[in-house]
């Protein structure tokens, strides 16, 4: 009898109190609200980056890049918002019409300046060497004009930042770049997002 009598007793004490269950039940309510509020400020956030992403490539042009004559700074395949410009300086990145292609490069020196590279890739404007933190490393690349060389009116001499392959104005087939082919200077990275921010 003994026996039973504990044995009941011990289920009775297993048994969660009224303020358990309320306890419990208002935690499960809790925990359900916030996966609400989490829902809901992912989706709105969702919805914002989209509406953004869609005001943005409707206000300004978007291309992607081809090739890999703008490493590191630029790498093939990423997506790029162009803003045009009235005006355009040394170090600028842009992109511009080339025949039936879209190109990017980097403007290395306006109309008037002179043009001078040395055989380690040193870029020289008007005698002064160009100080260039955009590259990882210097080369002379493939060119076929005489330098020093003078950029003519209403034109851009331009070079890739990966120097060692890009083809640019450093050919006489390529040239100089002229100001009504710029379409506009790479200002944001857009895709992929882990590489999402200003071009530099």
């Amino acid at each position: 009898m003994d026996d039973l009598m504990n044995e009941v007793h011990d289920q009775a004490a297993e048994r969660p109190t009224s303020e358990q269950i309320e306890r419990e039940l208002r935690r499960r309510e809790l925990a359900v609200e916030a996966r609400k509020v989490v829902y809901k400020a992912l989706r709105s956030l969702i919805v914002f980056a989209a509406v953004a992403v869609l005001v943005v490539t409707l206000l300004f042009p978007t291309i992607q890049v081809r090739r890999g004559s703008m490493t590191p700074t630029l790498r093939d395949g990423e997506q790029i918002i162009l803003i045009t410009l009235s005006n355009i300086s040394r170090g600028d990145v842009v992109a511009f019409h080339l025949g039936n292609q879209t190109m990017v490069k980097r403007i290395i020196a306006t109309a008037g300046e002179w043009v001078d590279i040395d055989d380690s890739g040193a870029v020289y404007i008007n005698g002064e060497q160009l100080a260039e933190p955009y590259l990882t490393e210097k080369s002379p690349g493939i060119y076929d004009l005489e330098f020093p060389l003078q950029v003519p009116d209403n034109q851009f001499f331009v070079m890739g930042d990966s120097r060692a392959v890009s083809l640019d104005s450093r050919l006489a087939e390529f040239g100089m770049v002229h100001r009504e082919d710029i379409i506009g200077e790479a200002i944001l990275r857009i895709w992929p997002i882990s590489r999402f921010g200003i071009v530099k």
